[in-house]
């Protein structure tokens, strides 16, 4: 089957997933992207780039992802994409993505586009892809809401229209590549190794992930600390003050210049707080966790489907006892390091989802 996979926004996971998704499918996938830079111009205007661009060989599925807008790009296309089956996989949304508070669209009132091109792109295609539950329940009960904002003819129907053809498709993550730089030996300190590997952005919630660091410092306890993610110029003023401040605690701080490096990293880590005000699915959890690091979680978003409900109590906290409890598990390093949690993580790897994945876009059609 003839894929042609449209990404207006190749960087990082979107990338990765891309990538990876052409190397392991059965399937021909040919991949038509622009670089991650300018989120909002390549939602409104990718779609016309792409658009120019002939595919190698004539589709028989079209597969876009989350950050392009799909009517344009079908309406410009139509001479030979009309009768072509189409999908669109979600790795977010804008209708429930936490914005930013230096955001000047906000103040301004033009956010609400971008939504609005999520929910017209899921209601062009033939079917609708979630990485998780919790992005699939999120994105369909809020569109309800963010449909009744508008003055008349709010097409409420259309929600139900979305929700019939949608259906979750987990991020799939080369996982086995991490046993391949797995250190002969781990080297790891007599101090619990305390990891952040996510982006340097507010959605993340870096100031109560550091504040709760400060606060143990503050108490006597001791741990290390991996700082690990893609920072960008304009990023929250906490790192470098966790720089300065956790500075005999760090045993890395910043972006790894090669996967072996962050592999490394993973590898050494112990525990993996999680403060992440939005996360669709968590693919850097999920990495960490493979690799044993235990992840210590807040019981909402995405994170519950990762773990069986039975070991929950395990893994998870109450917002009110983060600090304390995360002062335990430091604590309890030992009993730390004999945990398994790579075997709740296996299930995403790419050998375990690809023949899902295959055999979910043979079964898309036009209706």
């Amino acid at each position: 089957m003839n894929i042609l996979l449209l990404e207006t926004f190749f960087t990082g996971s979107h990338k990765k997933w891309a990538e990876e998704f052409q190397r392991f499918s059965k399937h021909n996938i040919e991949i038509l992207s622009l670089s991650g830079h300018h989120w909002k111009w390549r939602m409104h205007g990718g779609a016309v780039t792409l658009a120019q661009i002939q595919p190698k060989a004539k589709p028989e599925l079209i597969l876009a992802t989350d950050m392009i807008d799909l009517n344009l790009f079908l309406s410009l296309t139509r001479k030979w994409s009309h009768n072509i089956p189409t999908a669109i996989y979600f790795h977010e949304n804008q209708l429930n993505y936490p914005w930013s508070p230096t955001d000047a669209d906000v103040k301004l009132q033009r956010d609400n586009h971008y939504a609005f091109i999520n929910y017209a792109s899921a209601l062009a295609a033939d079917h609708v892809f979630f990485n998780s539950q919790y992005h699939q329940d999120a994105f369909l009960n809020e569109l309800p809401k963010f449909l009744k904002a508008f003055p008349d003819n709010n097409n409420a129907e259309t929600v139900e229209a979305i929700r019939k053809k949608s259906s979750v498709l987990p991020l799939a993550l080369d996982l086995k590549k991490l046993d391949k730089h797995k250190p002969a030996t781990i080297e790891k300190p007599n101090r619990a190794v305390i990891l952040w590997n996510h982006r340097w952005e507010y959605d993340k919630n870096p100031e109560r992930f550091f504040n709760s660091l400060f606060e143990l410092q503050e108490h006597g306890i001791d741990f290390r600390l991996i700082v690990l993610g893609e920072c960008y110029e304009k990023r929250p003023a906490i790192f470098e003050i966790t720089k300065e401040r956790l500075a005999d605690k760090i045993l890395h701080f910043g972006y790894a210049e090669t996967f072996e490096e962050y592999c490394k990293w993973l590898w050494t880590a112990d525990l993996l707080p999680i403060t992440s005000t939005q996360d669709f699915f968590g693919g850097s959890i999920i990495e960490a966790m493979y690799c044993n690091v235990i992840p210590f979680l807040p019981k909402r978003l995405a994170y519950p489907e990762h773990i069986p409900a039975e070991f929950h109590s395990t893994f998870f906290y109450d917002e009110e006892d983060f600090t304390s409890k995360l002062q335990r598990r430091i604590m309890d390093v030992k009993y730390l390091r004999v945990m398994d949690t790579q075997q709740y993580a296996r299930k995403y790897d790419w050998g375990n989802l690809i023949s899902v994945y295959d055999d979910s876009m043979l079964n898309i059609t036009i209706p």
